[in-house]
């Protein structure tokens, strides 16, 4: 199982649902022009497809971009119900309780 470490400096939530057929340039664009954060650093990317069943995380690894996909099958991730202009800003282990599916907004857990 694939799961982000502690070393990991921030994790960005993109806040706007995403067209997952951008590749992982597209997915790069988006973090310069509307997280104004640096692709190289050590950070993690997330992005959320409109139906919010899907997730990507983009992030630099030594010598090129990872992607990493998750699909739920009958349920969705939840968000922040505060409508933002930016990135929401989570920890290595906030995210890994939302890939859990918890919500972090209303504090409990959602069934699969």
């Amino acid at each position: 199982m694939m799961r982000p470490e502690a070393k990991v400096e921030n994790v960005y939530l993109y806040y706007k649902p995403v067209d997952f057929r951008k590749s992982i340039d597209g997915l790069a664009v988006l973090v310069e022009l509307d997280i104004k954060v640096a692709v190289f650093d050590p950070v993690l990317f997330v992005f959320l497809n409109k139906p919010l069943n899907r997730v990507e995380i983009l992030y630099w690894e030594r010598n090129g971009f990872c992607l990493w996909l998750k699909r739920l099958e009958s349920e969705r991730f939840k968000t922040s119900p505060d409508a933002t202009d930016e990135a929401i800003i989570l920890t290595v282990q906030e995210l890994n309780r939302m890939l859990d599916g918890f919500d972090l907004w209303r504090n409990r857990a959602i069934k699969f």
